[in-house]
């Protein structure tokens, strides 16, 4: 007789929530989280999330209904807060009615996300403490992403492991999906089993088959290591820029030559703090283009979590979701074991 698979048991909520076969969410990577990728993701019994990033309106909405082309399945529309474009994306958003918005970035204010829900469309928000767990909740989001440092991306200052017992033990009304360094099912099921709803993954499914990304960022990443992933500082409180994670290269430290060049044109008066922080997303966005799309690993900014030290060759997305199922029943399974 086939063993009870206790994967059901905890994958109930999220996958109640999201729609979906299995709580396992691929994380919106602009230039890579296209609508190819985000039904791949969906049509293997996962959630995919259409990346906004900085694209222009039209382009967002092409790809959104590239997606309902593809699946019929759930997804979500990421939107970054702190993107010149957020405007507009808002717009496109609310006005495609899309199943999920996924607000990112930064933490959005009360009457976005209550327009947005208005659509008919469930929101979630990321949130890096507990007191911006709730302050989201009270918003209206009805999940939240809990995602550590050791994320891609911008992301925050304090490692999952932190996170976990500031939110996730804290937080109970709302499904909480956990995300940042993630690539095993075993960790995954362990995630479960602390009551996390769901998990999200970036980096893994960034260097899938179907992701657009030019095969140099493929396989650039799968050469790094854990280490090779850094964070980018802040070298002053008037040009506040998100913390972003990349794999460390020439694009890094141009980076840190613009905000010192940033930071003297403040001093001079020469240009606005809102300006500067716009001048600061603009290269990102543009440099992210040139690596995923044009494979410049050298200038361009290979986006990463730490978890790409975990990640050594190219698959299907089928075949991630499924490894990482796997994983996961089986470790419910040795664990169950070990408790009898």
């Amino acid at each position: 007789m086939a063993s009870e698979r206790l994967s059901e048991r905890f994958f109930k909520r999220g996958s109640e929530f999201l729609g979906v076969r299995y709580p396992i969410l691929s994380g919106a990577m602009t230039w890579v989280s296209d609508a190819r990728l985000v039904a791949a993701v969906c049509n293997a019994g996962g959630f995919g999330c259409l990346a906004g990033g900085n694209a222009p309106a039209k382009v967002l909405e092409d790809e959104i209904r590239k997606v309902r082309e593809l699946t019929t399945k759930p997804f979500a529309v990421n939107l970054v807060t702190i993107a010149p474009m957020y405007k507009e994306h808002l717009e496109v958003v609310c006005q495609q009615k899309v199943p999920f918005v996924v607000f990112a970035g930064s933490f959005p204010k009360e009457e976005p996300v209550q327009r947005v829900k208005a659509t008919g469309a469930k929101v979630m928000c990321f949130a890096s403490t507990d007191s911006i767990a709730q302050r989201m909740i009270r918003y209206g989001a009805e999940a939240i992403i809990l995602e550590g440092m050791e994320a891609g991306g911008h992301v925050g200052h304090v490692s999952l492991i932190v996170l976990l017992q500031q939110v996730l033990f804290a937080t109970s009304a709302v499904p909480v999906f956990v995300a940042g360094g993630l690539a095993s099912g075993r960790m995954a099921a362990h995630l479960l089993l602390m009551g996390a709803s769901g998990i999200q993954l970036g980096t893994r499914f960034a260097v899938s088959e179907e992701s657009p990304a030019h095969p140099d960022f493929k396989q650039h990443f799968l050469r790094a290591n854990a280490r090779d992933a850094v964070s980018t500082p802040q070298f002053d409180s008037r040009l506040p820029v998100v913390a972003v994670r990349a794999l460390r290269n020439q694009g890094h430290d141009d980076f840190s030559r613009l905000q010192l060049e940033l930071i003297a044109r403040l001093d001079r008066k020469e240009i606005t703090r809102e300006a500067a922080q716009l001048e600061v997303e603009k290269f990102w966005m543009g440099a992210l283009r040139r690596a995923v799309q044009e494979g410049d690993i050298k200038r361009g900014s290979l986006m990463a979590g730490q978890s790409v030290g975990l990640v050594d060759r190219v698959q299907p997305v089928a075949d991630i979701i499924r490894e990482l199922t796997d994983e996961m029943e089986a470790e419910f399974q040795r664990v169950r074991s070990s408790l009898q």
